[in-house]
């Protein structure tokens, strides 16, 4: 029978999960919140310094806990039983963005050595969604990836575990996406199943089926379109794009105020780094003008074809297949005089992966010294652990804001811009 404690839970952890110890021991502890004590069932205690655990009772409850917004990921159900992708979704909104904001300052102050104040700006859901959707942060997802288990059942992976649980429901899923997804069908074969909900055309079903070594296939080739701030961008169907209903122009605003324009020069050698489609890349073309110079970076083939076509706004603009540390080392080893003077007067915007630009990123750019960098990170850690790289390489922190793009979970968004500090 698996171990139960009893745990007085402390503050927020990256990743979701509440510090709370047991003689002297770490013990990770999800479904809980600061203050409370709970009762929970260790998953996890192969490690000698801290254990997993996840809550089963809740024994004094804090007064920023509410009824779940899902109830297949709540704690009525056995922790292996429970949906994942909504770990906060029993705490209050407003104190979701406050933890989310601790984990950010932490992260900063332990990674990067700075001390900040951020606050964790609301997003609202789409002007589809159901009353009330803006006050418990549900109805915002436009893609959704369903899991299929060996008997072709469907739904998303149980929290920390790679087990299918069957949902009858998908509250965070914006309207279309809800109404779309095939709950209850069965998928024999395939890998997962997503469900897009594009802001131009209707809903549609992506099914990944598996290769003969039971990978998951690319899903069939198609297009589809997303209009942000009436500009039109065409994408693959099944690549990447933000999730929040209204993420994209989020990040398009939020990287156009970000940027200094006392410290822009459109004829500059602009980078847009894991450019993806090319959203960030038109955000800077659509603030400067048609003069801007810019070249956005992707290594996946499709989303660069696509940047391209969604760039021609723009004569200065390009579109280059590459891998982005790649492509900033090789900037380091053959840029000539003059390449480099275009780069010491550029603007670099990059919105790496979940794992964040890194030092070898980080370095190279130091490297080629552009005036200021604006970074869109989805990982605190990442982003802080990125910034303290910078900081070494002659760059500081000149502004900071994130944005709740991901509520009843424990993600969050930032923008920050660096500036150079070295002549």
């Amino acid at each position: 029978m698996a171990r139960t404690l009893e745990l007085d839970v402390g503050p927020v952890a990256h990743g979701g999960v509440f510090v709370a110890r047991h003689e002297g021991r770490v013990v990770f502890t999800s479904d809980a919140l600061p203050g409370e004590r709970v009762r929970a069932q260790v998953v996890d205690d192969r490690h000698d310094r801290y254990w997993r655990a996840e809550t089963v009772e809740v024994l004094e409850a804090s007064a920023d806990r509410r009824e779940h917004v899902w109830d297949a990921a709540s704690i009525a159900r056995a922790p292996a039983e429970r949906a994942g992708g909504a770990e906060f979704g029993h705490i209050r909104l407003a104190r979701q963005r406050e933890l989310k904001a601790d984990v950010l300052r932490e992260a900063f102050e332990r990674f990067a050595r700075l001390e900040q104040a951020p606050v964790v700006e609301a997003v609202e859901p789409g002007a589809d969604a159901p009353p009330g959707a803006s006050d418990d942060g549900t109805a915002w997802r436009t893609r959704v990836r369903l899991q299929v288990a060996p008997d072709g059942t469907i739904g998303p992976f149980a929290a920390r575990s790679h087990d299918v649980v069957p949902v009858d429901a998908l509250p965070l899923a914006a309207p279309a996406v809800a109404d779309t997804a095939p709950l209850g069908q069965r998928f024999p074969g395939a890998a997962h199943v997503d469900v897009v909900a594009p802001s131009s055309g209707g809903a549609r079903v992506l099914v990944a089926e598996r290769d003969r070594r039971g990978k998951p296939k690319r899903p069939p080739r198609g297009e589809l379109s997303e209009v942000v701030e009436g500009r039109e961008f065409t994408l693959e169907q099944g690549g990447f794009w933000q999730v929040h209903v209204n993420a994209a122009r989020t990040l398009y605003r939020a990287v156009q105020d970000a940027i200094d324009e006392a410290a822009f020069d459109p004829r500059a050698a602009n980078l847009d780094l894991y450019g993806g489609v090319g959203l960030l890349a038109a955000a800077v073309g659509d603030r400067f003008g048609e003069t801007v110079r810019i070249t956005t970076v992707e290594a996946d083939e499709r989303a660069t074809d696509h940047a391209a076509a969604n760039l021609a706004d723009w004569v200065g603009a390009s579109a280059v297949t590459a891998r982005v540390d790649r492509f900033v080392q090789g900037l380091v080893a053959t840029a000539s005089r003059a390449e480099r003077d275009a780069l010491a007067r550029s603007t670099v915007v990059l919105d790496p992966p979940r794992s964040g630009a890194g030092r070898a990123v980080s370095e190279a750019l130091g490297e080629l010294r552009p005036r200021q960098l604006v970074y869109v990170a989805c990982d605190p850690v990442a982003l802080a652990r990125d910034v303290g790289y910078l900081r070494e390489a002659g760059y500081e922190l000149e502004e900071l804001r994130a944005f709740d793009l991901f509520p009843n979970t424990h993600h969050v968004e930032a923008v920050a811009r660096l500036g150079s500090i070295v002549a």
